[in-house]
C-alpha cells in the first residue's frame, strides 16, 4: 500500500520529532510516564499521570474501584489514515458515483443495502457491521466532520483526539472526562490497548494506562515464586475473609488484604504459569492483534476491572492513495470482524448494556479516484455500536451532486456533537465540562 511520505505518529511523552511544519503536538505530550512491572519479565503496564503513584497505591486503587461501580464503558476504535467512507458506505445509487469512481466503484448488490438511505450499500467486508445495524445496534454518521476541514492526518486527528478545533490543546477529550469523574489512584479507568499513550486519553488530574500485552498483567511477589507464591496468596486471601473484630486496625488490615486478594484473582485470569493468556472467550475472535486485544478486554471487563474508557487502533491502515480495493477490503474486514466478535462476546457475558463502541477516522477521502486509490478528503463516516446504541442514521448523506469548494464530500454532522451526545447520554455528565463551546454544538439521540 502506498501512503503519504513519513506518515508516522510521534508517541506522546517520548520526545517528539518534527512531523510536518506547523503541525500540532499530540495531546499528552510531556506527561509523566511510570512503568510498573507486574511480572518479572516484560513491560505489562505503563501508567501516565501528572503526580506520583506508587505500586501500593496502584493495587489499593484498583481494588477499591473494582468493588463495583458498574460505570458505563466507552471503547474508542481509531482507523488510522483516513477511512474511505464512500467505500464503507458506497453510494451505488448516486448518479455521479460511477463517473467519479470508474475503477474503484462497487457493484450494486455486492453488499447489503443501507436501510435508512437506499442509495448507500455496505461494503462487503463490513457485512458484520451491516448485520449489527439490522439488529438495531449501530448508529451511523454517513458524513461527519467539521467546518473548514484540514486534510493533514496530524491536524485532523489531533482535533478529533482533543475534541476541539484547537491545535494547541494538550488534553484528550476522554482524558478530560476522566479528570471530572475519575479516581486519582486508579490508572485502569483509562486504558490504551497499545504500547504507548493514546492522545485522546491524555489527562491532567488522574492517571491513565497503556497495556501492551494484557496477558502479562498479573501480580508478582519480590523474591517469591511458585510453588510458594500461590499458596501464600491463597492464605492471605483466607485471612482477609475472616470476620471482623474489635480492633479497627485489624479490620483495616483485613480489608486491604481482601482487596488485594480480589485484584490478584481478577488479574490471575489473564496469564498462566508459563506466561500465556489464561483467559477464555465465549466466542471465537479473528486472528491478529486487534482480535487478541479485544478478547483480552472482554475478559478484563468480565473480571470487574474498573475500566471507563478504552482506546485501540483498528487493524491495518486506511491511507489508501493506491491499491485501495485490496487494502481496504483486507483491513476493514479484519477490523469489523474483530468488533463484531467483541460485541458478541459482551452479549454472551451479559455485559453488552454497559459498553458502547465508537469507531472513527480522521477524515474521509476524495470522491474522485486517482486511479487505484483516493486522496485525502473531508467528511467521513463514524459509528456508535452496542445494544444501547440508538441504531439509526445521524445526519443525512449529502450526495455527490454538490460537493464542497475542494470537491470533497460535505459534512452533515460535527464530530463534537457526537462527543457531546455521548458524554451526556452515555457517560452521564454535562458536555460543557469537557467540550469547549458545547452549548453551541447541538445534540443527537445516540443512546436508548
Amino acid at each position: 500500500m502506498a501512503c503519504c511520505d513519513d506518515f508516522r505518529r510521534a508517541t506522546a511523552g517520548h520526545g517528539l520529532p518534527a512531523i510536518e511544519p506547523g503541525m500540532p503536538d499530540p495531546a499528552g505530550t510531556g506527561m509523566d510516564r511510570r512503568a510498573f512491572l507486574m511480572r518479572g519479565a516484560g513491560l505489562a503496564l505503563s501508567v501516565y499521570g501528572a503526580s506520583k503513584l506508587g505500586l501500593d497505591q496502584l493495587e489499593a486503587g484498583v481494588a477499591a474501584a473494582s468493588s463495583g461501580s458498574g460505570a458505563p464503558v466507552l471503547v474508542n476504535v481509531f482507523l488510522p489514515g483516513g477511512l474511505d467512507s464512500l467505500s464503507a458506505l458506497a453510494p451505488v445509487g448516486d448518479a455521479r458515483y460511477a463517473a467519479l469512481r470508474p475503477t474503484l466503484k462497487l457493484a450494486a448488490g455486492t453488499g447489503a443495502t443501507f436501510a435508512e438511505d437506499t442509495r448507500l450499500m455496505w461494503h462487503p467486508a463490513a457485512a458484520g457491521l451491516a448485520q449489527l445495524h439490522a439488529e438495531g445496534k449501530v448508529s451511523v454518521f454517513p458524513a461527519i466532520g467539521y467546518d473548514h476541514p484540514d486534510q493533514s492526518h496530524f491536524t485532523s486527528r489531533h482535533f478529533w483526539e482533543v475534541g476541539a478545533l484547537d491545535p494547541g490543546a494538550r488534553l484528550g477529550w476522554m482524558g478530560r472526562y476522566l479528570d471530572v469523574v475519575g479516581d486519582v489512584d486508579n490508572p485502569l479507568q483509562g486504558i490504551a490497548l497499545d504500547a504507548s499513550l493514546a492522545p485522546s486519553l491524555a489527562s491532567s488530574r488522574v492517571p491513565v494506562a497503556a497495556i501492551s500485552k494484557p496477558s502479562d498483567y498479573s501480580f508478582w511477589v519480590q523474591g517469591v515464586a511458585n510453588p510458594t507464591s500461590d499458596p501464600m496468596m491463597e492464605a492471605y486471601g483466607r485471612m482477609g475473609a475472616l470476620a471482623g473484630g474489635a480492633s479497627g486496625a485489624l479490620d483495616t488490615a483485613r480489608t486491604v488484604v481482601r482487596q488485594v486478594d480480589g485484584v490478584r484473582r481478577s488479574l490471575g485470569a489473564f496469564v498462566t504459569a508459563d506466561g500465556k493468556p489464561g483467559y477464555t472467550s465465549p466466542v471465537t475472535y479473528p486472528s491478529g492483534d486487534l482480535g487478541a486485544r479485544l478478547a483480552a478486554l472482554g475478559a478484563m471487563l468480565a473480571a470487574g476491572l474498573p475500566i471507563r474508557c478504552v482506546a485501540v487502533q483498528g487493524a491495518g491502515g486506511y491511507d489508501t492513495h493506491s491499491d485501495q480495493a485490496t487494502t481496504l477490503t483486507t483491513n476493514l474486514g479484519k477490523t469489523v470482524d474483530s468488533i463484531v466478535a467483541f460485541q458478541r462476546d459482551l452479549e454472551a457475558r451479559g455485559l453488552a448494556d454497559r459498553v458502547l463502541i465508537q469507531m472513527w477516522s480522521e477524515f474521509g477521502r476524495r470522491p474522485k479516484e486517482n486511479g487505484t486509490g483516493t486522496d485525502h478528503g473531508a467528511a467521513g463516516c463514524a459509528f456508535v455500536i452496542g445494544t444501547r446504541a440508538k441504531g439509526t442514521m445521524v445526519g443525512e448523506f449529502p450526495g455527490l451532486s454538490t460537493l464542497d469548494a475542494q470537491s470533497n464530500l460535505r459534512a452533515t454532522s460535527d464530530f463534537r456533537t457526537m462527543y457531546c451526545s455521548l458524554l451526556e447520554q452515555w457517560m452521564g455528565i454535562d458536555a460543557a465540562q469537557v467540550i469547549p463551546n458545547a452549548a453551541a454544538l447541538g445534540r443527537v439521540a445516540l443512546v436508548r
